[in-house]
């Protein structure tokens, strides 16, 4: 897409810090460093979110991911972790619409990163969560 930031970086319109490229992917620095060593895997093909990959796209980006994580995380020996997000839509926290993966190397429980899973266990009973799955069950595939 013509004014997508990603897309430029894909074609080389704006500069960025690149740790890896092929046919298929780019990975490079997030400009805004979480925690140092963060990296953007983008697809090379606009795709604006999870929602619009196909298997084979989805195939191809995801097995990219391990080795550059790897990469990430032997490029310093003080990185224990990592937390490995995508976002979908503005709701989600989605800023650039061009699917991206985050790649936020963790170094300690005090690093400047944070993520908040609230346990909602209480507010559903058995036949609630039977309802949710069922709901869920009927739509894979489509």
């Amino acid at each position: 897409m013509k004014d997508c930031i990603f897309c430029k970086i894909v074609r080389n319109e704006i500069p960025s810090y690149t740790v890896y490229e092929d046919d298929i992917v780019k990975a490079f620095l997030d400009i805004s460093q979480g925690t140092p060593g963060h990296t953007l895997v983008i697809p090379k093909k606009h795709i604006a979110n999870i929602f619009d990959y196909d298997e084979e796209l989805a195939s191809e980006v995801f097995a990219r991911i391990p080795k550059i994580a790897r990469a990430v995380k032997a490029s310093n020996p003080d990185i224990k972790g990592m937390n490995i997000l995508n976002n979908n839509g503005q709701v989600a926290y989605q800023s650039v619409f061009h699917s991206h993966f985050h790649l936020i190397p963790r170094y300690t429980n005090n690093d400047d990163f944070k993520m908040i899973f609230k346990d909602n266990s209480k507010k559903y009973s058995p036949n609630q969560l039977k309802a949710i799955q069922e709901s869920i069950e009927k739509h894979i595939g489509d």
